[in-house]
């Protein structure tokens, strides 16, 4: 398992890491506990050390069983995520007094002295323009209970707030299909010096290219509800213009959609979401190589992408 810098961080983490959100059960629908454990078991077997979660996954259920499996598992680093309340409706809130209190819990679940990564759980633009929920982020780290801090931004408008605010590093969605967001703050990531998670590189599942166009998705699979009809069908029609490029090395789209993000080199962990360990077994196999993706490859999926309707 090959390691990229987190950033501007001292941190050094294998560059692909495991998302816990699908495991949780909170939006693929039920994964069975002993999967669970024999997932996160096998990322630390074939040298994944970077596991990335939040305090709303499973109600906090994901943050204490890594707490459980990592434990005396050699160097791993967590990054979980605050911001979500889940006492009643599911309310934002980035207030000092509230993110101590979710902070004090996941450090309890979590079973470390040190939290490695914590980030506000999706901002809005608005919350950002608080200077107090990352100060209080940057206040854990001088305190030593905390190496590092940032946001999982949901647009690139948040993500370039955060890093004016000298954040450490940033979560955001790329991938084939929504490249844009991190291209719009590349600049931005670049001059900061800030880390960069991956996370969405296979677009939800939706870039393994399995699906027919007529696909439906059960009531607990968050997917019944973010695409429409017609937007499914686009995207999947979209995903003709990729099929050519699976050749060589390269084995199936998901490959090609993988190394995508890790031909990158601002990226500097791209965070999986499988939900079995034959999933992650099969990720981590066609995943490949430096340079992943050659230049005149990326530069021919940048043209067919255009040919599709899809912003690069």
């Amino acid at each position: 398992m090959r390691k990229r810098p987190l950033g501007k961080t001292t941190l050094q983490v294998s560059e692909l890491a495991l998302g816990t959100w699908g495991l949780s059960s909170d939006g693929y629908g039920p994964v069975s506990e002993v999967e669970v454990d024999r997932v996160i078991d096998r990322a630390l077997a074939v040298g994944i050390d970077l596991f990335d979660t939040a305090d709303v996954y499973g109600r906090g259920e994901m943050e204490r069983r890594l707490g459980k499996r990592l434990k005396g598992a050699g160097p791993t680093f967590v990054v979980t995520k605050l911001g979500t309340d889940l006492e009643g409706p599911p309310t934002k809130r980035f207030d000092p007094a509230y993110l101590r209190t979710a902070f004090e819990r996941s450090q309890e679940r979590l079973a470390r002295d040190v939290v490695d990564v914590v980030l506000l759980h999706n901002p809005t633009v608005a919350a950002m323009s608080s200077k107090e929920p990352l100060a209080f982020l940057k206040e854990l780290k001088q305190a030593g209970k905390i190496r590092a801090f940032g946001v999982s931004a949901g647009s690139a408008d948040v993500a370039r707030s955060a890093l004016r605010d000298e954040v450490d590093l940033i979560e955001i969605a790329y991938n084939v299909y929504l490249p844009g967001d991190l291209h719009e703050v590349a600049g931005d990531v670049s001059e900061s010096g800030a880390g960069v998670l991956a996370r969405s590189v296979l677009a939800h599942g939706l870039l393994a290219g399995q699906w027919s166009p007529d696909r439906e998705f059960y009531a607990d699979d968050h997917r019944a509800n973010r695409w429409n009809r017609d937007e499914f069908r686009t995207r999947i029609r979209q995903l003709d213009a990729l099929r050519p490029m699976v050749a060589g090395a390269v084995v199936s789209l998901r490959s090609l959609a993988l190394r995508f993000v890790l031909a990158n080199n601002l990226v500097s962990s791209a965070v999986l979401g499988p939900r079995s360990v034959s999933q992650l077994d099969q990720l981590i196999r066609e995943a490949g190589m430096p340079p992943y993706l050659h230049e005149t490859t990326l530069m021919e999926l940048s043209g067919r992408l255009k040919a599709a309707g899809i912003e690069v």
